[in-house]
């Protein structure tokens, strides 16, 4: 008998994120994620009183992991959703014990800092879970959650971001 795996791609490039994180000993990495069509099933038909996360499979509990057992992972939401929308959802958030340090930026990483890029219109970030770009929610997230339910990688909280990268100077 052959037993398939399937790995999503965003898997595949979090461990391959990790492991460039752990050379450059950097502390924290920085996951922008989607609302709709990621984390919640898209309600098209909602009558602007009603939002509420509708979460695929796993990924309420992959959040709820990352949030309490994973500081170093800073989440940020990366959405276009309307500020009634946002609000509701944030509360719900919360009240599921899910933590997004940002929405729509990512502040910690800027020109100002001496970061390592140009980042005065896009956010910075490490992996990016968007519908659009690939990510399949219905059979994403169980392999997501095992792989960080089941994995040793833990950076040290001693390295700290390199906020002055010699391959970027003009």
């Amino acid at each position: 008998m052959i037993k398939i795996f399937y790995k999503p791609s965003l898997l595949e490039w979090i461990e391959k994120m990790f492991k460039h994180a752990e050379q450059k000993q950097w502390y924290e990495t920085y996951h922008a994620l989607d609302i709709h069509g990621v984390i919640s099933k898209p309600d098209y038909r909602k009558n602007g009183q009603d939002f509420k996360i509708n979460y695929y499979p796993y990924a309420k509990e992959t959040l709820q992991f990352l949030t309490k057992n994973r500081p170093d992972m800073i989440l940020f939401l990366f959405t276009s959703s309307s500020q009634k929308e946002l609000e509701c959802y944030l509360e719900q958030f919360k009240q599921d014990g899910i933590v997004f340090k940002y929405v729509n930026e990512n502040p910690d990483i800027s020109n100002a800092k001496g970061a390592f890029g140009t980042y005065d219109k896009k956010p910075y970030f490490n992996s990016y879970w968007e519908d659009k770009s690939g990510f399949r929610p219905e059979i994403d997230w169980k392999p997501i959650y095992k792989y960080f339910k089941k994995s040793k990688y833990k950076p040290n909280p001693n390295w700290n971001m390199k906020f002055n990268e010699e391959y970027h100077k003009d």
